[in-house]
């Protein structure tokens, strides 16, 4: 094998992992179509002990499909997806993509404000939300109004008999119920979308090169905004996936946990795209709950494991309490935040498989390099780039500038999972490029063998339990409360999460605070996740000559001040 010295990262490559990508040139929709045709008997989805065959989901996403036509959901539109993990995310997925509309995903947890200002952005006329969610879009002013909501009731996806106990008149089951499922009107039930005839030949398949997702972040400058992917961006990051773990047979021999929400761009990737594509069984979980994925593991064990530091930490350690072996996870891959190499070691030595971490970003598809499946892993590096991926690391403030092997510097990127732009935002699209490198804004070294190691971030955003949170909002909701006259929010280091949200106040003269009330106060506007920690307060905040906080100041202060 012939390697190239400019991609000293070729040489480490894991055994059978090609140093050259064959990039899908059609749509996502034929990765559901081919694995139909290969696999038509197999288990694609499983949801709290249902199953569904991949021959079953094809006819599922093909009604769906009609039924979005119906809806009068035209080619290149916009349609927004608000589901937390369930079987109807996969078909509303790519039915969506069938009649060559774009997905656009959002957190169902979100509050109405924050889903409002993505509704605002992209302008979808149709939702398929999650009916405890539905009346947040509902609610919507006229200008952003949606047109057509489709409903989904998450119980329907239940075997039988879980849904009719779940109706029982026992308190604990009511309660249960009611955190899954809440009667809405003025909607399209999900059922009605499927009952119209499967799509016809008439409608034609979307292109590779047609936009297939919207996936909102933050971005390299904490503004949330739309990073626009296309079918082969997407595609070329499952071929990508795939190519990294040899190891595991198509079909049958796959099975993925969904424990990672798919309305994140890690969660999408691997469990959307990447798993269907290898014809697996998903297993698909609301959410993460430890007892919950050991239950099914004692019957079934995941063979891949997309997961994140503290999900891989709760379930070693409840696997412990429970006695249940974590053998016959082959691979576990973690992202989003650094892995400690003190909990890779006793992993490995429970399942007798790898975990490794990954790295990526939501204008990366998001998948960008991974540690190889090996034994030349490096514990501390995001590892190696993924094929067809190529890096370089330059000077922050001259990218023309090269970094030499083991310094410092910015890393750029490029690939076929590379997006080409933000959502109606030229200047903010031209902005992250530099002669068709794409910026990340993270610091970062390579060493001779290829392995990256991120050293820190140009960008302030916080990453807290593999989400990003963009200080910027956090503060804009600090100041909105009474008696704050400014703020200022940071990430610290958390042993559980990555980094905590952490803000610094400035109060006004003779304010009656309290840190706890304003905590309550801003759990109204923000998700769970962006609501800080804790909220500090200091007497001024440091300032640059033109009047711009200076954050690692602030950040520097709250760890000396600990």
């Amino acid at each position: 094998m012939t390697i190239d010295n400019d991609r000293p990262w070729l040489a480490s490559y894991a055994p059978g992992v090609p140093t050259i990508l064959d990039v899908p040139d059609g749509s996502l929709v034929d990765i559901i179509e081919e694995s139909a045709r290969e696999f038509p008997e197999a288990v694609a989805l499983e949801f709290f002990g249902a199953t569904v065959t991949y021959r079953e989901l094809a006819d599922r996403i093909d009604r769906a499909a009609a039924g979005l036509v119906g809806l009068g959901v035209k080619r290149g539109e916009p349609v927004a997806i608000v589901l937390p993990n369930c079987p109807e995310h996969i078909v509303a997925f790519y039915a969506i993509l069938r009649v060559g509309a774009i997905v656009v995903e959002h957190n169902p947890l979100y509050t109405p404000r924050e889903l409002r200002h993505q509704f605002e952005d992209h302008g979808a006329r149709v939702a398929i939300a999650w009916d405890k969610v539905v009346a947040s879009i509902q609610e919507f002013p006229r200008d952003v109004a949606v047109e057509h909501v489709v409903s989904v009731d998450i119980t329907h996806g239940m075997p039988f008999v879980k849904r009719t106990a779940l109706r029982l008149p026992v308190p604990a089951l009511r309660r249960t119920r009611a955190t899954l499922t809440t009667p809405v009107r003025g909607t399209v039930p999900w059922s009605r979308l499927l009952g119209r005839a499967r799509i016809g030949d008439d409608v034609a398949h979307p292109g590779a090169d047609d936009i297939a997702v919207i996936q909102y972040t933050s971005g390299t400058t904490g503004t949330p905004k739309g990073a626009v992917l296309t079918h082969r961006n997407l595609g070329a990051n499952a071929a990508q996936s795939r190519a990294w773990v040899p190891t595991i047979r198509r079909g049958d021999g796959c099975v993925v946990y969904a424990v990672l929400p798919m309305f994140h761009a890690y969660g999408l990737t691997l469990c959307l795209t990447f798993a269907m594509s290898m014809g697996a069984r998903l297993v698909l979980f609301p959410k993460f709950e430890p007892d919950l994925v050991l239950a099914v593991m004692k019957k079934r064990p995941p063979t891949f494991l997309p997961a994140v530091p503290p999900i891989a930490d709760r379930l070693m350690r409840a696997a412990d309490d429970e006695g249940i072996s974590l053998a016959g996870v082959e691979v576990a891959i973690s992202g989003a935040m650094p892995l400690d190499e003190a909990i890779v070691r006793p992993w490995e030595e429970r399942s007798g498989g790898f975990l490794v971490e990954g790295y990526g970003l939501s204008e990366c598809s998001p998948v960008l390099m991974a540690n190889p499946v090996a034994d030349n892993r490096k514990a501390g590096t995001v590892g190696l780039p993924l094929p067809g991926t190529d890096v370089r690391i330059v000077d922050a403030e001259d990218p023309a500038t090269e970094r030499a092997i083991g310094e410092e510097g910015e890393l750029l990127v490029r690939g076929p999972q590379v997006f080409s732009g933000y959502w109606r935002k030229p200047d903010e699209s031209a902005a992250v490029f530099v002669d068709g490198w794409f910026r990340t804004g993270d610091i970062a070294t390579l060493d001779s063998d290829g392995f990256v190691r991120i050293v820190d971030r140009i960008k302030e955003l916080i990453i807290t339990g593999g989400f990003n949170v963009a200080p910027s909002e956090v503060e804009e909701a600090l100041r909105g409360l009474a008696g704050v006259a400014d703020a200022a929010v940071v990430g610290l280091p958390s042993a559980h999460s990555g980094e905590d949200v952490v803000a610094a106040v400035v109060l006004e003269p003779g304010a009656d605070f309290s840190p706890e009330s304003a905590r309550t106060v801003l759990r109204g506007s923000l998700t769970p996740y962006k609501v800080p920690r804790r909220i500090v307060v200091v007497d001024e905040l440091p300032k640059s000559l033109i009047g711009k906080v200076q954050r690692r100041l602030v950040r520097d202060s709250l760890v000396a001040g600990e």
